[in-house]
């Protein structure tokens, strides 16, 4: 018998992770899904796919519960799935800044949590996912959870719940300083004379062929940096401009800044 997921909430990284496990062949009749916002729920219904308004006994028979609601309602959606919430079932939360202590204490002491971090590029299936489990979770529960977000990218298991706040930092917001640097890149292209389009183009094909290049290579970024920046040339110029900025120094502190914010969020 093939496992039972399902998700409290049916917002974008819930649809993401759906989309790639259907994509691996698992049927529309393997999920549920919990979503209040009409709209949202009539959606996920038009594309065949079981849903509810509100929590029910239907998730009685769960093997993994996905937590995928925002994080300012999260307590009180743990208050209704608590209710039928299967003891062996395995606890997914993907709400950020939420920690493991306070779940199991609003799913009435469950035991069996695992904190994720994905990122949007999951929608894409080129996500990457860091996970912590509590120590009731053995590991067929970490497989499960492994191969759902296998699903939609790569994965990192971390060796204690505060390296969730790093992967946050580095990964869950890192698109985020990428699209900066891209949209920066994008309005250089269009201050030389490019149409906004193909400025576009080029800043992400830029990134694009980079992040190809670099996965393909095990050698220091550095490395690849090096190869491409001749003494004298067009990249030397333009990476000597950045390092007098102080562009890396402030990537760098950023990545702090998140970590520092995850950890606030955390504490409450």
């Amino acid at each position: 018998m093939r496992e039972k997921i399902v998700f409290i909430g049916g917002g974008n990284m819930a649809s993401a992770i759906i989309d790639g496990l259907i994509g691996q062949g698992r049927a529309l009749t393997d999920f549920l899904v919990i979503e209040p916002y009409a709209p949202t729920r009539e959606a996920l219904v038009a594309r065949g796919l079981p849903c509810q308004e509100s929590v029910s006994a239907d998730i009685g028979d769960a093997a993994l519960c996905v937590l995928a609601t925002k994080p300012q309602v999260l307590r009180e959606a743990c208050g209704q799935v608590r209710q039928h919430l299967p003891a062996e079932a395995t606890v997914v939360s993907i709400a950020a800044g939420v920690e493991l202590a306070a779940l199991s204490e609003w799913l009435g002491g469950h035991a069996r949590i695992v904190r994720a971090m994905p990122n949007t590029p999951a929608k894409v299936g080129l996500g990457m996912t860091g996970l912590f489990a509590t120590p009731a979770c053995e590991q067929a529960q970490r497989d499960q959870v492994d191969a759902l977000f296998a699903a939609v990218g790569e994965r990192i298991w971390t060796e204690s719940e505060a390296m969730i706040d790093a992967v946050t930092a580095v990964t869950g917001s890192g698109p985020g300083y990428v699209f900066h640097f891209m949209a920066a890149l994008e309005k250089g292209a269009v201050e030389l004379g490019f149409a906004p389009a193909d400025a576009r183009r080029l800043a992400v094909a830029a990134f694009r062929g980079a992040s190809e290049l670099a996965a393909s290579e095990d050698v220091p970024l550095t490395e690849l940096q090096d190869r491409v920046t001749s003494k004298g040339g067009t990249t030397y110029a333009a990476l000597s401009h950045m390092q007098q900025a102080g562009v890396a120094q402030a990537i760098t502190e950023a990545v702090h800044k998140a970590q520092q914010r995850a950890r606030e969020l955390s504490a409450g």
